[in-house]
Protein backbone atom coordinates (compact mmCIF):
# COMPACT_ATOMS: atom_id res chain seq x y z
CA UNK A 1 0.00 0.00 0.00
CA UNK A 2 1.47 3.27 -1.24
CA UNK A 3 0.36 6.31 1.65
CA UNK A 4 0.94 9.84 1.73
CA UNK A 5 0.76 10.99 5.53
CA UNK A 6 1.43 14.90 5.48
CA UNK A 7 -2.14 15.86 4.14
CA UNK A 8 -4.50 19.21 5.12
CA UNK A 9 -8.19 18.65 4.58
CA UNK A 10 -10.86 21.56 5.85
CA UNK A 11 -13.96 20.01 4.47
CA UNK A 12 -16.58 22.29 2.38
CA UNK A 13 -19.20 21.12 5.19
CA UNK A 14 -17.91 22.19 7.85
CA UNK A 15 -16.61 26.00 6.67
CA UNK A 16 -20.85 25.75 5.61
CA UNK A 17 -22.07 24.44 9.10
CA UNK A 18 -20.10 27.22 10.40
CA UNK A 19 -22.11 29.87 9.08
CA UNK A 20 -25.33 28.36 10.75
CA UNK A 21 -23.60 27.76 13.98
CA UNK A 22 -21.19 31.10 14.23
CA UNK A 23 -22.88 31.86 17.98
CA UNK A 24 -21.92 28.71 19.10
CA UNK A 25 -18.22 30.21 18.53
CA UNK A 26 -18.23 33.87 19.50
CA UNK A 27 -14.88 33.94 18.81
CA UNK A 28 -14.18 32.79 15.26
CA UNK A 29 -15.04 34.73 12.34
CA UNK A 30 -15.68 32.67 9.03
CA UNK A 31 -15.41 35.14 5.80
CA UNK A 32 -16.81 34.05 2.13
CA UNK A 33 -16.57 36.61 -0.42
CA UNK A 34 -17.31 35.34 -4.10
CA UNK A 35 -16.22 31.38 -2.63
CA UNK A 36 -12.98 32.66 -1.14
CA UNK A 37 -12.86 31.69 2.53
CA UNK A 38 -11.55 32.85 5.18
CA UNK A 39 -11.38 32.27 9.27
CA UNK A 40 -10.45 34.69 12.03
CA UNK A 41 -9.86 34.13 15.62
CA UNK A 42 -10.15 36.20 18.06
CA UNK A 43 -10.12 39.24 16.68
CA UNK A 44 -6.92 38.53 15.37
CA UNK A 45 -6.04 38.92 11.58
CA UNK A 46 -7.83 36.79 9.03
CA UNK A 47 -6.18 33.41 7.56
CA UNK A 48 -4.76 32.78 4.33
CA UNK A 49 -7.39 32.18 1.81
CA UNK A 50 -8.65 27.99 2.37
CA UNK A 51 -7.73 26.76 -1.22
CA UNK A 52 -10.37 24.70 -3.13
CA UNK A 53 -8.42 21.72 -2.90
CA UNK A 54 -8.17 22.20 1.32
CA UNK A 55 -11.65 22.12 1.27
CA UNK A 56 -12.62 19.14 -1.64
CA UNK A 57 -12.20 15.43 -1.56
CA UNK A 58 -13.33 14.72 -5.05
CA UNK A 59 -10.19 16.67 -6.27
CA UNK A 60 -7.78 15.01 -4.19
CA UNK A 61 -9.07 11.75 -5.08
CA UNK A 62 -8.43 12.45 -8.65
CA UNK A 63 -5.00 13.61 -7.47
CA UNK A 64 -3.99 10.54 -5.31
CA UNK A 65 -5.13 8.40 -8.64
CA UNK A 66 -2.55 10.33 -10.85
CA UNK A 67 0.33 9.95 -8.26
CA UNK A 68 -0.65 5.96 -7.92
CA UNK A 69 -1.11 6.36 -3.91
CA UNK A 70 -3.62 4.35 -2.60
CA UNK A 71 -4.03 6.11 1.07
CA UNK A 72 -3.88 9.38 2.71
CA UNK A 73 -3.64 10.58 6.14
CA UNK A 74 -5.35 13.39 6.30
CA UNK A 75 -4.79 16.12 9.32
CA UNK A 76 -6.24 19.52 9.37
CA UNK A 77 -5.00 22.85 8.50
CA UNK A 78 -3.11 24.43 11.11
CA UNK A 79 -4.46 28.50 10.29
CA UNK A 80 -7.71 26.60 11.38
CA UNK A 81 -6.71 24.72 15.09
CA UNK A 82 -7.47 27.98 17.00
CA UNK A 83 -5.63 27.75 19.60
CA UNK A 84 -5.61 31.67 21.08
CA UNK A 85 -9.11 31.26 21.66
CA UNK A 86 -10.77 30.40 25.07
CA UNK A 87 -10.35 26.95 26.77
CA UNK A 88 -14.44 25.93 26.76
CA UNK A 89 -14.78 27.36 23.07
CA UNK A 90 -11.20 25.38 22.00
CA UNK A 91 -12.29 22.29 23.15
CA UNK A 92 -15.33 22.37 21.02
CA UNK A 93 -14.04 24.04 18.05
CA UNK A 94 -11.69 20.83 18.07
CA UNK A 95 -14.78 18.41 18.73
CA UNK A 96 -16.24 19.95 16.25
CA UNK A 97 -13.21 20.00 13.09
CA UNK A 98 -13.29 16.44 14.17
CA UNK A 99 -17.00 16.09 13.75
CA UNK A 100 -16.64 17.18 10.24
CA UNK A 101 -13.12 15.70 9.28
CA UNK A 102 -14.41 12.07 10.59
CA UNK A 103 -17.06 12.28 8.37
CA UNK A 104 -16.19 13.33 5.13
CA UNK A 105 -12.71 10.85 5.87
CA UNK A 106 -15.83 8.14 6.41
CA UNK A 107 -17.28 8.82 3.36
CA UNK A 108 -14.27 7.86 1.53
CA UNK A 109 -12.44 4.76 2.47
CA UNK A 110 -8.99 5.87 1.34
CA UNK A 111 -8.58 8.59 3.96
CA UNK A 112 -7.95 8.09 7.58
CA UNK A 113 -8.12 11.46 9.48
CA UNK A 114 -5.74 12.53 12.48
CA UNK A 115 -7.60 14.92 14.89
CA UNK A 116 -7.28 18.15 16.74
CA UNK A 117 -6.90 18.58 20.22
CA UNK A 118 -7.04 22.35 21.90
CA UNK A 119 -3.68 22.94 22.91
CA UNK A 120 -4.38 25.71 24.88
CA UNK A 121 -5.49 23.54 27.78
CA UNK A 122 -3.84 20.17 28.37
CA UNK A 123 -6.69 18.63 30.35
CA UNK A 124 -8.95 19.64 27.68
CA UNK A 125 -6.72 17.69 24.52
CA UNK A 126 -6.02 14.87 26.43
CA UNK A 127 -10.09 14.75 26.61
CA UNK A 128 -10.29 15.36 23.19
CA UNK A 129 -7.41 12.98 21.98
CA UNK A 130 -8.98 9.95 23.71
CA UNK A 131 -12.52 10.78 22.91
CA UNK A 132 -10.92 10.93 19.28
CA UNK A 133 -9.06 7.82 19.06
CA UNK A 134 -12.27 5.69 20.52
CA UNK A 135 -14.33 7.38 17.51
CA UNK A 136 -11.62 5.92 15.39
CA UNK A 137 -9.08 8.43 14.68
CA UNK A 138 -5.41 7.24 13.33
CA UNK A 139 -3.41 9.68 15.20
CA UNK A 140 -3.40 13.53 15.87
CA UNK A 141 -1.69 16.93 14.06
CA UNK A 142 -0.88 19.36 16.14
CA UNK A 143 1.10 22.85 15.77
CA UNK A 144 3.81 23.55 17.25
CA UNK A 145 2.74 27.03 19.15
CA UNK A 146 -0.21 25.72 21.99
CA UNK A 147 -1.90 29.50 23.11
CA UNK A 148 -1.93 31.07 19.77
CA UNK A 149 1.40 32.11 18.95
CA UNK A 150 2.14 31.72 22.52
CA UNK A 151 3.21 29.17 24.90
CA UNK A 152 5.40 25.98 24.35
CA UNK A 153 4.85 22.14 24.42
CA UNK A 154 6.88 21.18 26.96
CA UNK A 155 4.21 23.47 29.34
CA UNK A 156 3.49 21.92 32.41
CA UNK A 157 -0.38 22.19 31.56
CA UNK A 158 0.15 19.87 29.00
CA UNK A 159 1.38 17.04 30.50
CA UNK A 160 -1.83 15.06 30.83
CA UNK A 161 -1.86 15.83 27.16
CA UNK A 162 1.37 13.88 26.64
CA UNK A 163 0.29 11.03 29.23
CA UNK A 164 -2.83 10.26 27.30
CA UNK A 165 -0.78 9.85 24.18
CA UNK A 166 1.94 7.93 25.27
CA UNK A 167 -0.17 5.26 27.28
CA UNK A 168 -2.62 5.05 24.33
CA UNK A 169 0.32 4.76 21.96
CA UNK A 170 -1.19 7.43 19.69
CA UNK A 171 0.73 8.82 16.43
CA UNK A 172 1.36 12.64 17.15
CA UNK A 173 1.82 14.85 13.98
CA UNK A 174 4.17 17.70 14.85
CA UNK A 175 3.42 20.48 12.43
CA UNK A 176 4.55 24.51 12.34
CA UNK A 177 2.40 27.53 12.40
CA UNK A 178 2.42 29.67 9.28
CA UNK A 179 4.96 32.55 11.64
CA UNK A 180 7.68 31.89 14.25
CA UNK A 181 6.94 35.33 15.42
CA UNK A 182 10.31 36.97 13.43
CA UNK A 183 9.96 40.39 11.42
CA UNK A 184 12.79 39.58 9.37
CA UNK A 185 11.19 37.13 7.59
CA UNK A 186 8.23 38.98 6.33
CA UNK A 187 9.70 39.08 2.61
CA UNK A 188 11.28 36.83 0.22
CA UNK A 189 8.86 33.94 1.01
CA UNK A 190 10.62 33.38 4.14
CA UNK A 191 7.73 32.64 6.51
CA UNK A 192 7.50 29.43 4.28
CA UNK A 193 11.09 28.84 3.46
CA UNK A 194 12.75 29.63 6.62
CA UNK A 195 10.36 30.53 9.14
CA UNK A 196 8.35 27.03 9.18
CA UNK A 197 11.70 25.06 9.57
CA UNK A 198 13.02 27.57 12.51
CA UNK A 199 9.56 26.92 14.45
CA UNK A 200 9.59 23.21 14.40
CA UNK A 201 13.15 23.30 15.61
CA UNK A 202 12.70 25.66 18.45
CA UNK A 203 9.33 23.54 19.15
CA UNK A 204 11.27 20.15 19.31
CA UNK A 205 14.13 21.30 20.94
CA UNK A 206 12.53 22.59 24.05
CA UNK A 207 10.83 19.45 23.86
CA UNK A 208 14.31 17.51 23.20
CA UNK A 209 15.51 19.35 26.04
CA UNK A 210 13.02 18.61 28.53
CA UNK A 211 12.95 14.89 28.21
CA UNK A 212 9.61 14.55 27.17
CA UNK A 213 10.55 12.29 24.38
CA UNK A 214 12.73 10.43 26.30
CA UNK A 215 9.38 9.95 29.35
CA UNK A 216 6.62 9.60 26.65
CA UNK A 217 8.24 6.98 24.86
CA UNK A 218 4.52 5.16 24.18
CA UNK A 219 3.48 7.50 21.46
CA UNK A 220 4.50 7.28 17.65
CA UNK A 221 6.08 11.19 17.42
CA UNK A 222 6.38 12.33 13.50
CA UNK A 223 7.86 15.36 12.49
CA UNK A 224 7.36 17.14 9.28
CA UNK A 225 9.11 18.57 6.37
CA UNK A 226 11.90 15.70 7.58
CA UNK A 227 12.44 17.03 10.49
CA UNK A 228 12.84 20.81 9.50
CA UNK A 229 16.46 20.66 9.64
CA UNK A 230 16.50 18.96 12.94
CA UNK A 231 19.09 16.08 11.68
CA UNK A 232 21.91 18.82 10.55
CA UNK A 233 21.59 20.40 14.09
CA UNK A 234 21.82 17.14 15.53
CA UNK A 235 25.84 17.49 16.58
CA UNK A 236 24.92 20.80 17.89
CA UNK A 237 22.22 19.79 20.05
CA UNK A 238 24.10 17.15 21.23
CA UNK A 239 27.07 19.07 22.70
CA UNK A 240 24.68 20.73 24.42
CA UNK A 241 23.35 17.96 26.04
CA UNK A 242 26.66 17.07 26.91
CA UNK A 243 27.53 20.04 28.56
CA UNK A 244 24.30 19.68 30.52
CA UNK A 245 23.81 16.63 31.13
CA UNK A 246 20.37 17.57 33.19
CA UNK A 247 19.17 18.12 30.02
CA UNK A 248 17.64 15.72 27.62
CA UNK A 249 19.59 13.29 25.01
CA UNK A 250 18.48 14.45 21.81
CA UNK A 251 19.85 11.50 19.85
CA UNK A 252 17.67 9.33 22.10
CA UNK A 253 14.79 11.23 21.26
CA UNK A 254 15.62 12.26 17.25
CA UNK A 255 15.86 8.76 17.08
CA UNK A 256 12.62 8.08 18.06
CA UNK A 257 10.90 10.15 16.22
CA UNK A 258 9.58 9.53 12.68
CA UNK A 259 9.80 12.31 9.62
CA UNK A 260 8.16 12.45 6.27
CA UNK A 261 10.12 13.48 3.28
CA UNK A 262 8.92 16.78 2.42
CA UNK A 263 12.47 17.70 1.93
CA UNK A 264 12.22 18.62 -1.84
CA UNK A 265 16.21 17.60 -2.12
CA UNK A 266 16.79 13.84 -2.98
CA UNK A 267 19.96 14.11 -1.10
CA UNK A 268 18.46 15.51 2.15
CA UNK A 269 16.35 12.70 2.07
CA UNK A 270 18.89 10.26 1.98
CA UNK A 271 20.88 12.23 4.56
CA UNK A 272 17.70 11.60 6.64
CA UNK A 273 17.17 8.10 5.98
CA UNK A 274 21.33 7.69 6.60
CA UNK A 275 20.73 9.55 10.07
CA UNK A 276 17.82 7.75 11.24
CA UNK A 277 16.86 4.71 9.21
CA UNK A 278 14.82 4.15 6.61
CA UNK A 279 12.00 2.45 9.46
CA UNK A 280 11.55 6.28 10.49
CA UNK A 281 10.65 7.83 7.31
CA UNK A 282 7.10 8.25 5.57
CA UNK A 283 6.08 9.20 2.40
CA UNK A 284 4.39 13.12 2.70
CA UNK A 285 2.96 15.77 0.15
CA UNK A 286 1.60 18.63 1.89
CA UNK A 287 -1.02 18.49 0.19
CA UNK A 288 -2.71 20.69 -1.18
CA UNK A 289 0.23 23.10 -1.17
CA UNK A 290 2.12 24.34 -3.62
CA UNK A 291 5.23 24.55 -1.29
CA UNK A 292 4.92 21.07 -0.69
CA UNK A 293 5.74 18.28 -2.81
CA UNK A 294 3.04 17.22 -5.19
CA UNK A 295 4.63 14.38 -6.97
CA UNK A 296 6.02 12.63 -3.59
CA UNK A 297 6.84 9.42 -5.07
CA UNK A 298 9.47 10.91 -7.47
CA UNK A 299 12.27 11.51 -4.55
CA UNK A 300 11.82 8.60 -3.42
CA UNK A 301 12.62 6.79 -6.52
CA UNK A 302 15.57 8.76 -7.73
CA UNK A 303 17.06 8.11 -4.63
CA UNK A 304 19.67 5.37 -4.17
CA UNK A 305 17.79 4.01 -1.59
CA UNK A 306 17.55 -0.18 -1.77
CA UNK A 307 14.40 -1.45 -2.87
CA UNK A 308 13.15 -2.44 0.86
CA UNK A 309 14.38 1.24 2.28
CA UNK A 310 11.80 2.57 -0.56
CA UNK A 311 8.77 0.00 0.48
CA UNK A 312 9.25 1.12 4.40
CA UNK A 313 9.27 4.66 3.21
CA UNK A 314 6.10 4.46 0.46
CA UNK A 315 3.76 2.28 2.82
CA UNK A 316 5.41 -0.21 5.32
CA UNK A 317 6.22 2.53 7.82
CA UNK A 318 3.24 4.21 7.83
CA UNK A 319 0.78 1.24 7.73
CA UNK A 320 2.06 0.46 11.22
CA UNK A 321 2.21 3.92 12.91
CA UNK A 322 -1.37 5.00 11.58
CA UNK A 323 -2.44 1.52 12.32
CA UNK A 324 -4.22 1.61 8.59
CA UNK A 325 -3.64 -2.63 8.85
CA UNK A 326 -6.92 -2.30 10.46
CA UNK A 327 -8.22 0.59 7.82
CA UNK A 328 -10.80 0.45 4.95
CA UNK A 329 -8.42 2.12 3.46
CA UNK A 330 -5.89 -0.86 3.45
CA UNK A 331 -8.13 -2.77 1.22
CA UNK A 332 -8.86 -0.83 -1.26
Amino acid sequence: MIVDTHAHYLPQAMLEDLNNRGSDFPNINCLNEDNVWKLGFSGGPLTRPILPGLRQGDTRLAWMDEQKIDAMVCGGWLDSFGYEIPDEEGKRWSQFINEHLMKACSDVDRFAPLCSVPLQNGKMAAAVLEEALDAGFHGAMIGTQPKGGQGNLDDPDLDPFWELASDRKAAIYLHPMFGCGDPRLSDYGLANTVGRGIDTITAMSRLIFAGHLEKYTGMNFIISHGGGGLPFLLGRLQMNHDHNPEFGNPRASLGACYYDTVVNDVRTLEFVCDTFGSEKVMMGSDYPFAFGDLEPRKIIEASQLSDSEKQNILGNVAERIFHLENCSCAHS
